[in-house]
């Protein structure tokens, strides 16, 4: 495992900017080089895991990552992106939410 510093908003951003710029983006697109890349990150001080695992044929991307979340769940997305279909995802939660409270005061 590698232990990572980064914010877990820096991270998802990453995921989402690497999934867009995969899709191929004119409308006759070409097929593009198959590829396939992972990588978990899990960070002591923080509590936080996260990883991302994609792979392409070349005309369709597939791939799955998992984040904790605030609440203590964790959300793992799995998705599919081609140029017929576009991107589509299915999204599950695994473990028990829990509420964050806010000790300040409203005024």
């Amino acid at each position: 495992m590698l232990t990572c510093g980064l914010p877990l908003q820096v991270a998802v951003f990453l995921v989402v900017v690497g999934v867009t710029l995969a899709l191929p983006h004119s409308p006759h697109p070409e097929k593009l080089m198959p590829y396939k890349f992972g990588y978990e990150v899990s960070d002591s001080y923080s509590g936080q895991y996260f990883d991302h695992k994609e792979y392409s044929d070349g005309t369709v991307v597939k791939g799955k990552y998992s984040v904790d979340l605030p609440d203590g769940r964790q959300q793992t997305v799995e998705y599919r992106a081609d140029p017929d279909s576009g991107y589509q995802a299915d999204v599950s939660y695994r473990g028990p939410g829990q509420h964050q409270h806010n000790n300040g005061h409203h005024h």
